[in-house]
């Protein structure tokens, strides 16, 4: 979809308070906003979309606290890197995607 905005405009922006018991989320974001609307459509005791704007393209909803989440990571260090690589060359993880995506087209 073509907005006219820059992704420099795109902006996610999240915001709860203590009392509160929703956080507050608009997004230009297509993969949070599928998310967020599939979410919806299951729960809509817990989510609820309350806004649209056809023209640039955000949505807003509302969404239960201790349903949305962030999650923090560490950054691998070169060891846990050089491990997991050679646990999924082991498991051959990359011919299981190679021959997923031969299956499939």
């Amino acid at each position: 979809m073509r907005t006219g905005l820059t992704k420099q405009e795109k902006t996610t922006d999240i915001w709860f308070d203590e009392k509160d018991p929703l956080i507050h989320i608009r997004t230009h974001n297509t993969d949070l906003k599928k998310r967020l609307a599939a979410y919806a459509g299951q729960h809509p005791d817990q989510c609820r979309q309350t806004d649209a704007d056809l023209e640039t393209g955000c949505m807003e909803f509302e969404i239960r606290k201790g349903r949305f989440s962030f999650r923090l990571t560490a950054p691998y260090n070169e060891e846990r890197r050089r491990a997991a690589s050679e646990a999924a060359k082991k498991c051959g993880v990359h011919r299981k995607v190679a021959n997923l995506y031969e299956s499939i087209g």
